[in-house]
């Protein structure tokens, strides 16, 4: 049996993606799988871009499910449920540019105050989850490209929470992931 590369994984997971997507439309089947890897639990993100603009974007933060229905599931949850957006429409079918992120297991960050929080970001390597209360948010690893500022990374994912980017608490938790991606060039 041949060891496939990560790049060959990433293959397969776009086009399980792509299949998952194509199938929600109406415009294609989803392929079976059976290969052993998809059925070890896995944690995904899929993203979607329409001409380099963000169209969706949606995934799991810590793995429970087979690496299989977790592609499949958020790729139609990032088209059909990112509420920032209306869903996907068959006619952008062919626009969209999608990535898979496989993410690593969620690592906890130790720290006193903001400062020490701050410290510890890697800017450009971690996705960070940011938890005050019931309110949450993340942005994964490729966030850094637009937000390469700690104080701005963290002050926008507190944001995203709906809190001020000011805000701290003595409670608030962090926890740091690394991702591996891939992407289909953007289509034209």
């Amino acid at each position: 049996m041949m060891d496939e590369t990560a790049d060959d994984r990433g293959s397969v997971l776009l086009a399980i993606a792509r299949e998952s997507l194509a199938a929600a439309l109406g415009l294609g089947e989803e392929a079976p799988r059976d290969d052993p890897w998809l059925r070890e639990t896995g944690a995904t993100f899929i993203t979607l871009r329409i001409r380099r603009r963000l169209r969706g974007c949606v995934g799991t933060l810590r793995a429970f499910r087979p690496l299989l229905d977790d592609v499949r599931s958020n790729a139609r949850a990032a088209a059909f449920s990112d509420s920032r957006f209306p869903p996907v429409r068959v006619p952008e079918y062919g626009q969209i540019a999608m990535e898979v992120s496989l993410l690593s297991p969620c690592e906890p960050c130790e720290f006193g105050c903001e400062e020490e929080a701050l410290a510890q970001l890697r800017p450009g390597i971690d996705g960070i989850i940011f938890e005050a209360g019931k309110r949450r948010s993340t942005f994964l690893p490729q966030v850094w490209e637009q937000l390469p500022d700690p104080v701005d990374f963290l002050a926008q994912l507190k944001r995203k929470a709906g809190l001020p980017p000011a805000f701290w608490d003595p409670g608030v938790k962090l926890w740091r992931y690394t991702v591996m991606k891939w992407g289909e060039e953007e289509r034209t």
